[in-house]
C-alpha cells in the first residue's frame, strides 16, 4: 500500500473533519492508504452520503399503489398502467457548469440518462430546471450560452426532446448558478434492472468509455462553498461524449433484452468507487478489482486517479458467468470497451490491487452505513408581513405594467432557449415546450406522459415552508391543467451551506412544507437529488427545491394546451382571487422591493380545484387551459392570448378596490379555462354544486387584451415586447 503519511493537511484537502477522520481510523485499525482516504472521501461526501439531509429526507412520502421503485436506486420508477413503468430522475450540475458551463450542463444531461437507462428504460424525454445571476451580472451571458448550448449539444445528438424546463434570474445566483437536469424514460413494469450484486464469483464487468483524469474529486468539489479560485477547479469538471453514450444506450438495452445481466450500476460521482461500493453493499457482498485490467486512456494512472476519476459514458456490472461472451460480442459489436476487472467475493471487503500490490482492503459495509448524519442545528426562517394592497399605489397604467412584466428576465419568452433544443425528436411530442406541462406520446397508444418542472424560490426564501408546499403544489397544478392525471415527483434541493443555522432552517421548512404537500396531493416523491454548498465566499442562494412531477393522461387526443383557440369562447377563473401580492413579481419589478410573505397554499382547494377542472378537460368541455401562477391573473391571460394570436375582452368586478391586486396578485390553486359560450353556465353551476369558486371573466376575440375602464393592448405588441428580451441579452454574446 502507498507509503504516503496521511497528514492533517491532506486529510483537510479531502473534505474530511478531524472527528471523520477519527472514525476511518476506528474503522480500518490503522492509517488508510492515499486510495483508501480518497475512497472514504468520496463516500462520504454531501454529495454521495447526503450527510447533512438524511434525516430530513425520511420525512417525504415515497410509496404509493403505483410506485414500483422508490428512492435509493438510479432512479424512481412508477406504474403507468399496459404493463408499462415510466423511470425518472433529477440531478444537479451546478458547481461544474460554473466553471465550465458547456461540458458542466453537458455531463449534467447525460449523467441522469444513464440514471434512467441503467433501470433498463429508453429515455425518452428530457428536462431542466436553470437558475442564472442578474443578466446584467458581466458573466451571466457567457453562463447562459454555454449553459444552453451543453444541454442542446447533449440531449440532441443522444436523440432525446427535451420537451420542458424553466430559466430564472436573481442575483444570488450570480457566483453559483444551478443546473438540474431531468430524464423520464419507458420501460416494461416487469423488467426493471437493479443496482444489488448478487453470486459469489460472478464477473464485475466495466464497460463504456475508458477511463481518463477528469473529474478527479468532482464529488467533493460539489460538496464544498465556491470562493475566488474556482476557477481552478476546471480539471474536475468532467468532459462528455454523447456519441459513445448513445452506443452505450443501445448496447445497455440490447444487453438488458436477454437474461445476462445480474445487477447494473452508472459511474456517476465518485465514478468506479461510488458504483462497486454501492453494488457490493446493497448486496451484502465483497468486491475485488484489479484496476490493472481497467480501460483507461492516459498512461501512469494511480489506483487513486482510477478509483476517483469521474470519466463520463461508463457502466459496472455483474453478469452471469455464462453470459460472458454474450455481453462481450453485444459491446464489441457497439464499439465499446468491455472489460472483467473483477469479481464478487464472500469478505465484505473491497479490495483493490495494482501491478499486483493491494492498493486498498477495507469493509464495504462502514463506506455507506457508518457516513456520518448530522443533525445540523437550525433555525426557523421568520416570518414576514403581509404586504396590503392599499399601501402600494394603484398603477395609473395597468397596460404599461404589463409590458414591463412581460418583458421582464423572469417572465420573458424563453423560446430562445428551447429553440436551441430538439423538441421534436422521436416524433411524439405533442405539447412542446412554453406551456403549462409538455406532453409526450408513448409509442403505439394514445396514451402520454405529462411532464413539468417548477419552483418558485422567493416564495422559499419568505417562508421555506409555504414555498415547499407551493412548489409541489404548482407542478401537481401544471400536469392538472393539460388534463393528466399528477402521479409522482423527483426533487432537486439546492440550498447554500448546512453549517449555517439558518440555511439549514429553509431546508427544514421546505421538506416539511413539500411532505405536507405530497400527502395532500396523493403526489409521492419517487427519486431526488441534494446539492448543498450553493454559496460563494459566504453567499448563499435563494432556497430552491425544484419539483419535477410526471402525470399520465389516457388519450393526448383529450389534452388541453394554453393558446385561446378560437373568438366568441367564454374566458372562466377556477379559485378564489384576494389579491395577494406579497413575494410577487409585480412587487419585486414595479415596486422594487422583494419582501412579504407569499401567497398561502390551501392544499384542501388545491386539490378541490384541480379535480374539478380536470373532470371538465376529460369531459371535453375545455378548449384551453392555463394555471395562474407568476405575474398573476393578467399575465396568465396575456400567456393565452399572446400563444394563440388572440384577444379577449376581460372584466375587472365591480367590487374590485384595488385593480392592481386583482390583476397581478399572485394567489395559488387557480386556473384560467377558455370553453364553448354554450357550456358556460352549465359548467358554473357544476362548480357551485361542487363548491369551487368560479368566476366568469370575459370573452376572446379581436387582437386585443381589453381590460374596459382599465386599458386595452394589442396582442401583437405584448407579444413583440414578450419575445424581446432573450435575443437582445444574448446578442452581446461573441
Amino acid at each position: 500500500m502507498s507509503a504516503v503519511k496521511i497528514t492533517p493537511e491532506i486529510v483537510a484537502e479531502h473534505g474530511l473533519t478531524s472527528d471523520e477522520y477519527k472514525l476511518v481510523l476506528e474503522i480500518m485499525g490503522r492509517e488508510p492508504s492515499m486510495t483508501e482516504l480518497g475512497i472514504f472521501s468520496v463516500m462520504w461526501s454531501e454529495h454521495c452520503s447526503y450527510k447533512s439531509s438524511r434525516v430530513w429526507l425520511k420525512k417525504l412520502p415515497t410509496k404509493a399503489a403505483w410506485v414500483i421503485q422508490g428512492p435509493g436506486e438510479n432512479a424512481g420508477v412508477i406504474d403507468i398502467g399496459d404493463g408499462e413503468a415510466a423511470v425518472f430522475k433529477m440531478e444537479s450540475h451546478n458547481h461544474p457548469s460554473f466553471i465550465e458551463p458547456y461540458q458542466g450542463a453537458a455531463t449534467g444531461v447525460g449523467g441522469i440518462m444513464r440514471d434512467v437507462f441503467t433501470m433498463g428504460a429508453r429515455p425518452i424525454a428530457n428536462v431542466n430546471a436553470l437558475r442564472f445571476g442578474e443578466p446584467e451580472d458581466s458573466k451571466t451571458r457567457h453562463l447562459i450560452a454555454g449553459v444552453v448550448a451543453g444541454i442542446g449539444g447533449y440531449g440532441n445528438c443522444m436523440g432525446v426532446p427535451t420537451v420542458a424546463g424553466e430559466v430564472n434570474f436573481h442575483a444570488s445566483y450570480n457566483g453559483n448558478i444551478l443546473v438540474n437536469a431531468m430524464t423520464v424514460g419507458l420501460a416494461d413494469a416487469d423488467k426493471i434492472f437493479y443496482s444489488a450484486a448478487a453470486g459469489v464469483g460472478n464477473p464485475v464487468i466495466y464497460v463504456g468509455a475508458k477511463t481518463g483524469r477528469d473529474g478527479i474529486h468532482g464529488a467533493t468539489m460539489a460538496s464544498a462553498e465556491f470562493t475566488d479560485d474556482s476557477e481552478e477547479k476546471r480539471p474536475t469538471v468532467q468532459v462528455g461524449d454523447p456519441f459513445t453514450e448513445k452506443l452505450l444506450l443501445e448496447a445497455c438495452l440490447e444487453l438488458m433484452a436477454t437474461d445476462a445481466i445480474v445487477a447494473i450500476q452508472d459511474m456517476g460521482a465518485a465514478g468506479l468507487t461510488s458504483s462497486s461500493v454501492e453494488m457490493s453493499d446493497k448486496g451484502g457482498l465483497g468486491i475485488e478489482l484489479d484496476l490493472d485490467k481497467v480501460p483507461v486512456r492516459e498512461t501512469g494512472m494511480t489506483a487513486y486517479e482510477i478509483m476517483l476519476s469521474e470519466s463520463q459514458e461508463r457502466m459496472l456490472m455483474v453478469l452471469k458467468p455464462e453470459a460472458r461472451e454474450t455481453a462481450r460480442a453485444i459491446f464489441e459489436k457497439w464499439e465499446l470497451d468491455f472489460a472483467e476487472i473483477g469479481v464478487l467475493t464472500d469478505t465484505g471487503h473491497l479490495v483493490l490491487k495494482k501491478n499486483g500490490k493491494v492498493e486498498a482492503d477495507m469493509p464495504v459495509s462502514p463506506l455507506v452505513d457508518k457516513a456520518p448524519v448530522y443533525e445540523r442545528p437550525w433555525v426557523a426562517t421568520p416570518k414576514q408581513p403581509e404586504i396590503a394592497a392599499s399601501s402600494l399605489p394603484v398603477p395609473a397604467d395597468i397596460p404599461a405594467v404589463l409590458l414591463q412584466l412581460l418583458g421582464s428576465a423572469d417572465l420573458s419568452s424563453r423560446r430562445w432557449v428551447w429553440e436551441q433544443y430538439d423538441h421534436l425528436v422521436m416524433g411524439r411530442t405533442v405539447q412542446r415546450p412554453g406551456g403549462d406541462a409538455a406532453i409526450v406520446q408513448l409509442p403505439g397508444k394514445p396514451k402520454g406522459l405529462a411532464i413539468t418542472s417548477d419552483c418558485t424560490p422567493r416564495y422559499c426564501y419568505a417562508d421555506p415552508h409555504q414555498g415547499g408546499a407551493q412548489a409541489v403544489a404548482e407542478t401537481w397544478r401544471n400536469i392538472t391543467a393539460t388534463g393528466a392525471k399528477p402521479l409522482a415527483i423527483t426533487d432537486n434541493m439546492n440550498f447554500g451551506n448546512p453549517q449555517r443555522p439558518e440555511i439549514m432552517g429553509q431546508f427544514a421548512g421546505c421538506i416539511e412544507g413539500m411532505a405536507e404537500a405530497c400527502k395532500a396531493l396523493d403526489y409521492p416523491v419517487i427519486s431526488g437529488n441534494v446539492s448543498l454548498y450553493n454559496e460563494t465566499n459566504g453567499k448563499g442562494i435563494l432556497p430552491t427545491p425544484v419539483i419535477g412531477g410526471v402525470g399520465v393522461i389516457a388519450d393526448v387526443g383529450k389534452s388541453v394546451s394554453i393558446p385561446f383557440k378560437e373568438a366568441s369562447e367564454t374566458v372562466l377563473l377556477i379559485g378564489e382571487t384576494k389579491g395577494h401580492l406579497g413575494a410577487s413579481i409585480y412587487l419585486r419589478e414595479i415596486h422594487g422591493r422583494e419582501e412579504g410573505a407569499p401567497p398561502p397554499v390551501d392544499l384542501v382547494a388545491e386539490r378541490r380545484n384541480g379535480d374539478f377542472v380536470r373532470g371538465l378537460i376529460d369531459g371535453g368541455l375545455v378548449t384551453a387551459s392555463h394555471d395562474c401562477a407568476d405575474g398573476g391573473l393578467l399575465v396568465t391571460l396575456a400567456e393565452m392570448a399572446m400563444a394563440g394570436g388572440i384577444g379577449a375582452r376581460i372584466g375587472v368586478p365591480a367590487g374590485v378596490d384595488f385593480a392592481h391586486a386583482y390583476l397581478f396578485g399572485e394567489d395559488q390553486g387557480r386556473y384560467v379555462l377558455t370553453v364553448r359560450s354554450k357550456d358556460a353556465e352549465a359548467i358554473m353551476t357544476k362548480a357551485e354544486l361542487a363548491g369551487v369558486p368560479i368566476t366568469r371573466l370575459g370573452e376572446t376575440g379581436g387582437d386585443k387584451l381589453d381590460l374596459g375602464r382599465h386599458g386595452a393592448m394589442d396582442v401583437g405588441a405584448l407579444k413583440s415586447t414578450h419575445e424581446a428580451f432573450f435575443p437582445r441579452l444574448m446578442s452581446a454574446v461573441e
